[in-house]
């Protein structure tokens, strides 16, 4: 059996990262993944501004005694340009306003009292004081958002504070879909003896969906070779990658499996990890494909684990799985040949697992934030440090 590590490193090598790109608008972005790298042709902030409300003066009239106080002269609001300070004069300025020639620092406006168009401070004050310098965030000529990065919101909001209003994206990846089994009815539909509703169909096509991907979905594929050999060569005719669940085992009605082997190539894969062993990979003409487990608990970590780094990867994007350390609030002593993914949830600082961890319980995946990993070969006591994966983090 393969390790999980040595299935990941496969898969990203195969991963062939997309060049088509479009331009869009910042209102479009989010989600999708830089084609160029965003360059900022000024400086953020473009010029010193003041950090609070206060008043505007040089610290050298300050400690030039006996002057206590200084003439009010002026008022700079946030979009405003105020006039040269002449010395001993200060500016009422508030936050986000220029600061105006001749300051050099900000008195915070609870450390001000004003009698008769005059501001007496009550100290201490320095240089530099309250200021927001110039370029301080961004230079003007830096490299803000390398090729490659996924536009999240924070993304979106640096780019429009530089000023740019489109950006240069891949275009998303099209991912085919199918579900094959005899057994698979919708749900909405009776369910009849020995039927069980379709899950995985709506659970992956929503993480896709969520990575952006532009879904073509061929919903439930009956168990029939020529049907499946079909709808395949459909598939991959129309997208970069296609994803099917179910049929990739050894059995007499696993046809994915037979249907593929006509085609340019492919590798039926054991992965020593648990939940989700059978895995496959191949490529059907230019198309990329992934065949996942059929239990859905399996299906969801074989995707979280090792198909979005790969579908990452083929859009430029090198993202290492999240993870900490916490005690374990279980115990495993006898060790497995598998890597386990443990659905667990973080509670009073340890990682707490499900009680039924069964690759067809999709009520632990709910149920959990995190995986709890525990190593091939290896046993582990209550309260051992234990490596998890965060779902959440996952998703952004």
């Amino acid at each position: 059996m393969l390790t999980v590590d040595l299935a990941l490193e496969q898969l990203l090598a195969a991963a062939r990262p997309l060049t088509d790109s479009l331009t869009v608008p910042l209102t479009a972005a989010r989600g999708q993944v830089l084609a160029h790298a965003v360059t900022s042709s000024i400086d953020v902030p473009a010029f010193d501004n003041s950090a609070m409300d206060g008043y505007a003066l040089h610290v050298t009239d300050f400690a030039a005694a006996p002057l206590a106080e200084f003439a009010l002269t002026q008022r700079i609001a946030a979009g405003d340009v105020g006039a040269p300070l002449a010395p001993g004069e200060a500016a009422r300025i508030f936050t986000g306003a220029p600061l105006p020639p001749g300051a050099n620092a900000i008195a915070m406006q609870e450390d001000c009292t004003v009698e008769a168009g005059a501001v007496r401070v009550s100290g201490p004050l320095r240089e530099g004081q309250h200021i927001r310098r110039s370029g301080e965030d961004v230079a003007q000529g830096t490299v803000v958002l390398p090729a490659g990065t996924r536009l999240r919101a924070t993304e979106l909001g640096l780019a429009a504070a530089i000023g740019v209003a489109e950006l240069a994206v891949l275009r998303p990846l099209r991912v085919a879909l199918l579900s094959t089994g005899n057994e698979l009815v919708e749900p909405g539909d009776a369910l009849t003896p020995g039927k069980i509703y379709n899950s995985n169909r709506y659970m992956l096509r929503a993480l896709l969906e969520d990575m952006g991907c532009v879904v073509t979905d061929y919903g439930i594929v009956a168990d029939e070779l020529e049907l499946t050999t079909r709808l395949l060569g459909e598939a991959a005719a129309g997208n970069d990658v296609v994803i099917s669940t179910g049929g990739v085992s050894v059995g007499e009605e696993d046809h994915v499996r037979a249907a593929l082997q006509t085609h340019e190539w492919l590798a039926l894969w054991k992965i020593a990890m648990k939940p989700g062993k059978p895995f496959a990979f191949g490529r059907i003409g230019d198309a990329d494909f992934i065949g996942l487990p059929g239990n859905p608990v399996s299906s969801f970590a074989t995707f979280t684990l090792l198909v979005r780094p790969f579908l990452l990867a083929r859009l430029g994007v090198s993202e290492s799985l999240p993870h900490l350390w916490l005690p374990a609030g279980f115990s495993r002593p006898k060790p497995i040949p598998r890597r386990e993914f443990l659905r667990v949830r973080i509670e009073h600082g340890h990682a707490v697992p499900y009680a039924n961890q069964s690759s067809g319980v999709l009520t632990s995946v709910v149920w959990a934030d995190a995986f709890a990993v525990v190593p091939e070969h290896s046993t582990l006591e209550e309260g051992d440090p234990v490596r998890i994966i965060q779902l959440a983090l996952l998703e952004r």
